[in-house]
């Protein structure tokens, strides 16, 4: 379970950050059927476990706080292998259940923020960011959505397609470079985050230019997402470069295809953070 976990991770098939976090907490339950001769192997067990989640994916910041928190919990507070388990056994429920109120609230708060009417630009994929739309709509919020593609794995047609399954919902799929051509229409902008770290939000590629041109045109930017992903001390971000041939599938001799997951947009340029705790003005 740990091992295939690591793999999901580093191949990035997911692409909601918290669920990632959440499944990596949760394959940690694997330790919890093997036999230890002693609390010292179990606890090394656990750090070698918990340092290849982490190192999976070194950009997300929810998932190396998640992993954290259960072994920071656990290391040098048990007697024996069974309460070194059972201490295992509830930190990994507490942090996935602290992960997803976080993103329910967050949501909640968010939704409250939509207008009837309403037309909004998003980019990527966040499943907090989907959870508020849906729950304003259920509120009787008639809502237009534009939707980058996010190339170049195209994750954007995942959240058109959600949306389009949502009532009250009208989505609207564009290619990347049009964000300049229907941002004019927006009222504004609502994206998800992998994280914030200091005064730099890190998010899919293509959040600089959107936020960038936003400011530009004067259209306000919002982030929604739980709060345990705004860091302010102890992690360093680390950019992905993903493979090649996602941009073009055959190398081609004398171009160098650069290919970065994540680029980071300094917080000037966001008007609005939502999270569990509220809005926050920038």
């Amino acid at each position: 379970m740990i091992d295939e976990t690591v793999e999901e991770i580093q191949g990035m098939q997911s692409h909601s950050s918290s669920l990632i976090a959440i499944k990596a907490t949760q394959a940690l339950s694997e330790l919890l059927d093997r036999e230890y001769a002693s609390v010292e192997e179990f606890e090394r067990d656990l750090e070698r476990n918990a340092g290849a989640l982490r190192r999976a994916n070194p950009s997300h910041a929810s998932l190396h706080n998640a992993v954290r928190a259960v072994e920071r919990s656990v290391l040098d507070v048990s007697g024996s292998v069974d309460e070194a388990k059972e201490f295992t056994r509830e930190m990994i429920d507490r942090v996935v259940e602290d992960i997803e109120t976080g993103k329910r609230r967050a949501a909640a708060n968010a939704a409250e923020t939509f207008e009837d009417g309403e037309t909004f630009l998003t980019h990527d994929f966040s499943t907090t960011a989907l959870a508020a739309v849906e729950a304003a709509a259920l509120d009787g919020n008639y809502l237009t959505a534009y939707v980058m593609e996010a190339r170049p794995r195209y994750i954007g047609r995942g959240t058109a397609r959600m949306l389009a399954a949502i009532d009250r919902v009208e989505p609207h799929l564009m290619v990347d470079s049009a964000l300049g051509h229907f941002l004019s229409e927006c009222d504004r902008v609502v994206i998800g985050m992998d994280c914030i770290v200091d005064d730099t939000l890190y998010n899919r590629v293509g959040t600089l230019p959107l936020a960038a041109t936003a400011q530009e045109l004067g259209v306000p930017v919002v982030v929604v997402g739980s709060g345990a992903k705004v860091i302010e001390e102890g992690f360093a971000f680390q950019n992905q470069h993903r493979s090649p041939s996602e941009v073009m599938l055959e190398p081609v001799e004398g171009i160098a295809i650069e290919n970065p997951a994540y680029d980071a947009t300094p917080v000037e340029y966001i008007d609005q953070l939502i999270t569990e705790t509220g809005i926050h003005e920038f």
